[in-house]
C-alpha cells in the first residue's frame, strides 16, 4: 500500500474536467480519480470546493474511486460554505466537511497544489 505524497495536493473546482460539454467533464475526472486510485498515485488532500463540491455527493460518478482513495489515507477536504450554498450539506458521501480555513492549511502544507 502507497502513503499519500505529503507535498502534493489537488483543488477541483468544477463538477467534471476541463472546459467542455459537462458529459465530456464528468467522463474525465472519472478517468482521472480512478488511475489515481489504480495506480496508487496519492495525493496528500484532495480539496473541493465551488462547484467541485458536487463530485462528493449522492449520484457522483466519483464517489467509488474518491471512497478507495479516502480509504488510502488521502485527505478529502469539502467546502461547508459551498455545500450549505447548493444546499448538498445532507448529500455528503465521502470526505470532511471543512471551512475555508482546512483548505489554506492543505494549501500551506503542499509543495505542489494542482488546480484541475
Amino acid at each position: 500500500m502507497s502513503i499519500p505524497d505529503s507535498e502534493t495536493v489537488l483543488f477541483l473546482t468544477r463538477n467534471g474536467m476541463g472546459d467542455a460539454e459537462p458529459e465530456l467533464q464528468q467522463r474525465l475526472i472519472t478517468t482521472y480519480f480512478k488511475l489515481l486510485d489504480e495506480h496508487n498515485i496519492l495525493p496528500a488532500a484532495i480539496c473541493f470546493y465551488a462547484d467541485g463540491v458536487k463530485l462528493t455527493v449522492t449520484g457522483s460518478p466519483v464517489l467509488e474511486p474518491l471512497r478507495s482513495l479516502e480509504a488510502k489515507g488521502v485527505r478529502l477536504i469539502l467546502c461547508s460554505t459551498c455545500l450549505g450554498y447548493y444546499n448538498l450539506t445532507e448529500q455528503v458521501q465521502v470526505g470532511i466537511v471543512g471551512g475555508m480555513t482546512d483548505i489554506l492549511e492543505a494549501q500551506r502544507r503542499a509543495a505542489k497544489v494542482i488546480s484541475l
